[in-house]
């Protein structure tokens, strides 16, 4: 959607022009799976696929929202004065988080909102950060209209804290980090235990992302995501019996040599995919550094092999994909990327031979879970900003 269509379509909800556009992308994971809530290292790009907003001051205090997505359901209304969750607001719900935390962060919001959002990722739990894009779409808004400038980091919090206290999901801070400060054609390689991070150059050359979604809806405050993170405090606890440490990325081979006996197995599984998960960041900053996709690739490789022995978060729906994706030719690599249990994969594939590569994969899926799942190839793009008149 260009700047032209989002106007045009708010113009159309609202009978006037509005005040701010703004995109946020979605994000998907090069490398790096379940170690943002464990302190490790994360490897993840902000994509094309995303949010388009656009907002406008109204003279009262009443909230209007309109999905693009959503046409049927019509104008949902609420009010500045009643920004407490409600299941039956819907996804209306991130908005009003995001403004609860302006204002509890001191930020006044003096005047009700017109708004209209339209996305193109995939829903039901895609594992590319719909939730997080819609945050960062909504505090960039806010803040392009009422006049502030977040630091970027208490933007982020903002939207950690929307995910994690208003809607009850044990989320890391990941996603609304690369979303809010994602860099076009760069990965970003972050240390979620100090949030230290480093911009490394993508150069895919004559190669394409593409995500591939199962099409099996997931929702994650309803799925096996919490039990994970329960298991991995757990098993933490072995550790810091004689160990000094706040989290399992901190806990090296050689620690967990020591400690292997100490571990029952599905413990020592999960501890295993943190310390190699955390390995595999760092070797594929490396690999990228080196201009090696090939190497890149085959470390996105040995990460699903992790997720699906170790972590055991992939499922058939992802295992059929990714497995069918080692197959096929121009393919450097393929991996699950996001919580997992359904959601999306991605494959590094050179870019002639991605249609066949669709119908294959697509065709060798259906015929196995019995129903099609999706492509989509994507750019590697800046993370969420307001959008000119001739974007």
């Amino acid at each position: 959607m260009n700047s032209q269509e989002l106007k045009m379509n708010f113009k159309e909800v609202y009978q006037a022009d509005p005040d701010v556009l703004y995109f946020s992308p979605g994000r998907v994971n090069l490398l790096g799976e379940h170690t943002d809530y464990n302190g490790g290292y994360v490897f993840p790009c902000a994509i094309s696929l995303g949010t388009w907003g656009a907002i406008r001051k109204r003279d009262d205090r009443q909230l209007k929202f309109f999905s693009g997505n959503f046409k049927k359901e019509g104008i949902i209304t609420g009010d500045l004065d009643h920004l407490e969750y409600n299941p039956e607001a819907k996804w209306t719900n991130y908005a009003k988080g995001i403004i609860h935390y302006f204002e509890q962060n001191g930020y006044r919001i003096d005047a009700g909102m017109d708004i209209y959002i339209w996305g193109n990722l995939p829903q039901g739990g895609s594992g590319l950060s719909s939730s997080a894009s819609i945050e960062m779409l909504f505090c960039g808004m806010i803040e392009e209209l009422f006049g502030y400038k977040l630091d970027d980091l208490k933007a982020i919090k903002m939207g950690v804290d929307t995910e994690n206290k208003y809607l009850g999901l044990n989320s890391g801070i990941l996603d609304q980090f690369i979303i809010r400060k994602g860099k076009k054609d760069h990965a970003i390689l972050l240390n979620t235990a100090d949030l230290n991070y480093e911009y490394v150059p993508v150069d895919l050359g004559d190669n394409a992302l593409v995500i591939m979604n199962t099409n099996k809806p997931r929702a994650l405050v309803d799925s096996k995501y919490n039990e994970r993170v329960k298991e991995c405090n757990e098993a933490l606890t072995v550790f810091q019996k004689d160990m000094k440490i706040n989290s399992l990325s901190e806990v090296t081979e050689a620690d967990l040599i020591k400690h292997m006996s100490e571990l029952d197995s599905r413990h020592l599984q999960r501890v295993r995919h943190i310390v190699f998960e955390n390995q595999c960041c760092l070797l594929g900053k490396e690999a990228l550094d080196n201009d090696n996709l090939q190497e890149f690739g085959r470390i996105q490789n040995a990460s699903h092999v992790s997720l699906q022995y170790d972590y055991e978060v992939s499922g058939v729906e992802l295992d059929t994909l990714v497995h069918a994706a080692w197959k096929q030719p121009g393919v450097l690599g393929a991996r699950m990327c996001g919580a997992g249990f359904g959601g999306s994969g991605i494959a590094l594939i050179s870019k002639d031979k991605v249609n066949e590569f669709e119908k294959n994969v697509g065709k060798i899926y259906e015929e196995k879970i019995g129903y099609a799942p999706r492509f989509y190839t994507v750019e590697i793009v800046d993370g969420a900003h307001r959008l000119r008149e001739e974007d």
